[in-house]
């Protein structure tokens, strides 16, 4: 990507926290009245500090990891198993929660415009999530122009808003009005100014973004992800300071039937054309970077999948490339969690705040060790930056999960340990299972009582046209046995005691038998057929190459094909089924068998059987 598509693209959860973030500061020091209202500046200005650190921080991480370093990279990589699956389990909640708060501030910016929708917020919001996940599944990517609008419309909006508010102050020599009578709930103090920093810090939210996405850049590919950023986090602390200050100019305070942005523009521009152009922007921005987590909580689901850390459904790809699994899987919790807490932005900041610095703490310390251990050119001073950036994200983790742990700070907190304690025993099955299904060495040969089966030979060529069928009744009319004419087609994923099982009993069948197996690339190919032939071509073997990741739908055109071919043949599909011991370690094993089954129902003389292999 270009840098000027590539800056609103990724940076849209960043600079739309923006939205919610000053306001989320704002909703917990007007609990102190006007004394917690006079502390909104040094707060703010704590935060920008914070946003400018980690910023930093990340320039480092993008040099370090050119192919991409998220949280759950860099410190699996640097710190260990353990730091990397909770660096991922912040990551996962971070990317929720995004859809959530995002939403439910966007719900937000157009019931403030709109307020007879306010009784309405919590279906508008799933309505929301629903129309993402549908269009995800369809395979909509975050690309070009048309993503890009809302952001830049987002920016404009904000630097408008915020030079007509100082135009305005300037009239009043930037004295701010008196504040009206504020109901006082606590004093002002240490554990009040800790919560307000960490309710303002999530406007960070988002900034790690450009790291993960290197690849995605035009060479040379490092160097301009790290421009982008310092634009990203430069326009971040701009927009985020003008809205601080202008809160403070005019005397702004969070209600629950508006928006402080909402306010803000009113007081600016009134209730015409451009008031209403900065509550669509907001709202537009907003959705927008809720589907940014579509695009990322899927990806790290992805990895713990490919590291047996998660169940391989994760890994698949649909026939959008999108991966469904990991798209339900978010749409539906992030559903869950917008109803538990009734769209209400400010109830869901104290479970944002936990996940994102918990992520950005580690990403940061992996840094520190990767330098240490690195030590290349410019080292020191790397390692330094990025040191501050771990201190200072610690910082805001524990704050946020001592100040708020009573007001949903635990929710995430538990999320994070029960992540851990089931990642950990999903990797311990797969660990099980792997050993259970190594090959021994006499599984090389085929087992002497079982003769080698007859090639499929002349009489079943491989698939190449279609000849005209009949009706089902027509082909399936055997009565006899010897009237039954048997393909066996065994489909392999891989080459283990489970597939060695399946191609046994096939063998010993004495009929002919076909090996089918579905590749992903044409190295993967070259390379199965390599084991295929140490193994010692016993049996013919065809490989489909899918360059789509798709598996069912190449093996039922394949079988679909060979069917019309042969019409007088019964194709009978016999594939390996792990059987497990305990049910709910079922789903971690692929059902191929039965969606197999479901494909393959309306075509007659198909058969398709399974070889269970009981895992102990």
């Amino acid at each position: 990507m270009r840098k000027l598509v590539a800056l609103p693209v990724l940076s849209a959860d960043a600079l739309s926290s923006v939205a919610y973030g000053p306001e989320a500061m704002l909703a917990v020091l007007v609990l102190a009245g006007a004394a917690g209202l006079a502390y909104s500046f040094p707060v703010g200005g704590a935060i920008v500090v914070l946003m400018l650190a980690v910023g930093l921080s990340y320039r480092q991480t993008i040099r370090a990891y050119p192919h991409g370093g998220g949280s759950y990279i860099v410190a699996g990589d640097n710190l260990g198993r353990v730091p990397g699956l909770v660096a991922a389990a912040g990551l996962l909640t971070d990317y929720i929660l995004t859809v959530a708060v995002s939403i439910a501030s966007g719900v937000a910016a157009i019931t403030s415009a709109v307020p007879s929708l306010a009784p309405e917020t919590v279906p508008i919001g799933v309505g929301v999530i629903v129309l993402l996940l549908a269009g995800n599944l369809r395979g909509i990517r975050q690309a070009g122009a048309l993503f890009a609008a809302p952001t830049y419309a987002f920016v404009t909006a904000m630097f408008a808003l915020v030079a007509a508010g100082l135009a305005d102050a300037a009239g009043r020599d930037f004295q701010p009005p008196p504040v009206p009578p504020l109901p006082i709930t606590e004093t002002v103090g240490l554990l009040l100014i800790m919560r307000a920093f960490s309710s303002g810090a999530t406007a960070m939210t988002g900034i790690e973004a450009i790291s993960n996405a290197v690849p995605a850049f035009r060479s040379v590919e490092w160097r301009n992800a790290r421009t982008t950023l310092t634009w990203m986090v430069a326009l971040l602390i701009t927009m985020f300071a003008g809205i601080v200050a202008l809160i403070r100019l005019t005397g702004v305070v969070p209600t629950a039937q508006e928006t402080v942005l909402s306010q803000l523009a009113r007081l600016s521009f009134g209730p015409g054309w451009m008031y209403a152009f900065i509550q669509t922007a907001t709202a537009a921005v907003l959705l927008l970077a809720a589907n940014t987590a579509y695009n990322d909580f899927p990806r790290v689901l992805s990895l713990l999948a490919r590291d047996g850390y998660a169940p391989r459904a994760f890994m698949r790809l649909g026939d959008r490339l999108a991966y469904s699994n990991g798209l339900v899987l978010l749409s539906f919790t992030a559903a869950l969690v917008f109803v538990a807490f009734d769209g209400r932005t400010g109830a869901l900041i104290p479970l944002y705040a936990v996940g994102v610095f918990l992520a950005f703490t580690l990403s940061q310390t992996g840094m520190v060790v990767h330098w240490w251990r690195l030590r290349d050119r410019h080292w020191r001073k790397s390692m330094v930056f990025n040191a501050i950036g771990a201190v200072l994200s610690a910082v805001v983790f524990l704050t946020a999960g001592i100040s708020k742990f009573t007001s949903g700070a635990w929710v995430a907190i538990v999320a994070v340990a029960l992540f851990l304690v089931v990642t950990t025993r999903i990797r311990r099955h797969y660990e099980s299972a792997r050993t259970a299904l190594r090959l021994r060495p006499h599984a090389v040969e085929l087992p002497a009582h079982i003769a080698p089966s007859p090639s499929p030979g002349p009489g079943y060529p491989a698939p190449a046209g279609r000849r005209p069928r009949g009706t089902g009744a027509d082909q399936e009319g055997e009565e006899l046995p010897e009237e039954v004419r048997h393909l066996a087609i065994v489909a392999i994923a891989t080459l283990d005691l489970a597939s060695m099982r399946t191609l046994a009993y096939a063998a010993s069948l004495q009929q002919p038998v076909l090996a089918l197996h579905i590749s992903l690339s044409e190295d993967e190919a070259h390379r199965f057929r390599d084991y295929w032939t140490l193994w010692g071509e016993h049996l013919p073997l065809e490989i489909l190459v899918s360059p789509y990741r798709a598996v069912i739908a190449p093996l039922v055109h394949y079988l679909e094909a060979l069917h019309h071919q042969h019409p007088d043949v019964t194709l009978t599909v016999v594939l390996p089924e792990i059987v497990t011991r305990h049910r709910r370690h079922q789903i971690l094993h692929s059902r191929t068998a039965t969606r197999l089954r479901h494909a393959l129902r309306p075509l007659p003389k198909i058969v398709v059987t399974s070889v269970p292999f009981h895992l102990p």
